[in-house]
């Protein structure tokens, strides 16, 4: 089965989270929402997604390392490097680090992307041509 992450480009939508945290804590059934991350904007969207990030998050779907010195061995990159990478994608919610005894291991429990890319300004800015 195919577990896919969405992503769109804008602020994240904080709409109804109170209300639904109300009703966890008092213990009522709440329908799970769409799993979704929300990028800032387009040129976020692309550091965060850069190829160096997307291999390691292919090389974590595909080899389940149990550190990040593993990850790193597994994609020939040093390990300072890779932490960092791993960190700013743990930073927008893209994998999570368990404690695994000394070592942290990067998880990530979906296997597809799905991006909306508006090629349209968000509406009130317009976008500037270069020249």
């Amino acid at each position: 089965m195919t577990r896919t992450l969405h992503v769109q480009i804008k602020s994240a939508d904080r709409s109804g989270l109170e209300e639904r945290l109300e009703a966890i804590d008092a213990g009522d059934d709440v329908e799970p929402g769409e799993p979704m991350v929300s990028i800032e904007d387009l040129e976020t969207f692309g550091r965060v997604f850069r190829s160096t990030n997307l291999e390691l998050l292919e090389a974590i779907v595909a080899h389940e390392p149990e550190s990040i010195r593993e990850l790193a061995r597994l994609v020939d990159r040093n390990p300072p490097e890779v932490l960092d990478n791993v960190n700013e994608l743990a930073d927008y919610g893209l994998l999570e680090l368990e404690e695994n005894g000394s070592a942290k291991r990067p998880v990530v429990w979906y296997d597809e992307i799905d991006a909306d890319l508006p090629l349209t300004p968000p509406s009130g800015r317009e976008r500037r041509a270069n020249a």
